[in-house]
């Protein structure tokens, strides 16, 4: 039986006569919810890709003060996440959690209309931001959760693809609003909240409202006997066959896991040197002269090659292992501070850049959640995945604080500089942290409460 095992093919299915059938590359799950990501991020970017230049030319704010609403922006999704990510796991109801934040993210789209200072911004941005601290945890626990552990990068990889689709197409469209609609950007602020609002009916119509088994830590399923594909089903409670929540202390017996630890770690040190798109989209803009007509398009860059590499760099992760890729990222990311810091100026920089931050997303943004997805037991997976996000989530939020404030007292140039420094340090400890001496062992069940075994 192990060696039959062995020789099917991964992610194939046997037929009652013997033969092997291949199953679907993605599960449907994957592709519904990259369908409500896609048109949702139509809209999110449509606002993200004007934002900057709106609050700095428009409203006038300084790079401190930019440095701290866009720490807002990033950092009240992480304080939300662990929220999000627990309520998931406690009402047994992802689909229901993740539709509450993509319905809270829509109806502030429309508020912008009526936000002409910081402080109503501010306000509205945060509020948008819960509503993505909710979705995000327990959308990512419906990937994790409908895909066998040995295909996750590769699932991931889907969905942030088609998540990019969108990323790609709504700064186009903001570009094309800017420049052909009366009113600027308002006239953004006003179709962004009409596609907001397509996303969520999207997810309540094509999103199943249950995942199914999930994949497990250690790869096996309980499927009619037989360990194979990598599920493992939800913990029910004796005599009544209903899938059990799980209480606050099951959920902190999650920081008992030395594997989740060591991946909360290392999101948080890499996301404090981690410069935002924002502020590296004025980088680039400061150093090369940009004209204010073309900012909206310097997205665009990133998000094609992250659309054209996302699933390549899902399934090498998957094949030769995620620390390799996620670190070779960061390494890309590098390169890409060194190119704003110290090359010439060259026609082609702009392109370079944009390429580098492209391929740093691609070979980190589906990566670590499938790096969790092997580490954390299943009823306990969207809040496994808060706590890793919500440690990258307050890193860069910190970091958009220090640089913010660096580039006001220092300088451009030396506040990028320092931020090189603080990756690459940082860097060199996430490698040792995560060396393959610790790679991904599955929890031991002694170790958890009763209620996550």
């Amino acid at each position: 039986m192990y060696l039959a095992d062995r020789s099917a093919p991964a992610g194939a299915k046997t037929a009652p006569g013997g033969a092997s059938v291949r199953a679907p590359a993605v599960a449907s799950t994957v592709l519904a919810l990259g369908a409500v990501s896609l048109i949702t991020d139509v809209s999110s970017e449509m606002v993200t890709a004007v934002l900057p230049l709106y609050l700095v030319a428009g409203l006038g704010l300084s790079p401190l003060g930019f440095g701290a609403l866009d720490g807002v922006y990033n950092g009240v999704s992480a304080l939300v996440q662990l929220t999000g990510g627990h309520l998931a796991d406690r009402v047994r109801n992802h689909k229901l959690v993740a539709g509450v934040g993509y319905g809270l993210s829509a109806l502030c789209k429309p508020l912008l209309l009526l936000a002409h200072s910081l402080g109503p911004v501010g306000v509205v941005l945060a509020l948008e931001r819960t509503g993505k601290g909710l979705r995000t945890a327990p959308r990512d626990a419906l990937i994790s959760l409908s895909t066998p552990a040995e295909s996750q990068g590769r699932a991931f990889g889907v969905h942030r693809a088609m998540d990019t689709t969108g990323a790609l197409l709504g700064p186009l469209a903001a570009f094309f609003i800017l420049n052909m609609a009366v009113g600027g950007y308002d006239a953004v602020f006003g179709v962004s909240a009409c596609i907001a609002v397509l996303g969520v009916v999207v997810l309540m119509l094509f999103v199943p409202s249950g995942a199914g088994p999930g994949p497990g830590p250690s790869g096996t399923t309980k499927r009619g006997g037989a360990k194979r594909g990598g599920a493992e089903p939800d913990a029910a409670r004796p005599g009544d066959g209903k899938p059990s929540g799980v209480s606050l202390r099951e959920a902190a017996a999650l920081l008992r896991l030395p594997r989740l630890r060591a991946l909360a770690l290392c999101a948080a040190l890499l996301g404090l040197t981690t410069v935002s798109d924002a502020f590296l989209y004025l980088l680039l803009q400061d150093r090369t002269g940009i004209h204010e007509q073309w900012f909206p398009l310097l997205p665009l860059g990133t998000a094609a090659v992250f659309l054209l590499l996302a699933v390549p760099a899902g399934a090498l992760a998957d094949r030769i292992g995620r620390r390799s890729v996620f670190l070779a990222g960061h390494a890309l990311l590098l390169a890409g501070y060194g190119l704003l810091l110290w090359a010439p100026h060259w026609p082609a920089l702009p392109y370079l850049v944009l390429v580098l931050h492209g391929l740093f997303y691609a070979a980190t943004d589906g990566v670590l959640p499938a790096a969790v997805g092997a580490t954390v037991p299943a009823k306990l997976r969207a809040t496994g995945l808060a706590v890793v996000g919500t440690s990258q989530a307050l890193a860069r939020f910190g970091c958009s604080l220090a640089f913010g404030a660096a580039w006001t007292v220092w300088g451009a140039g030396p506040a990028l500089a320092a931020a090189a420094a603080g990756l690459c340090c940082c860097a060199a400890v996430a490698g040792f942290v995560l060396r393959p001496a610790a790679a991904d062992p599955a929890p031991d069940p002694a170790r958890l409460p009763r209620g996550t075994r």
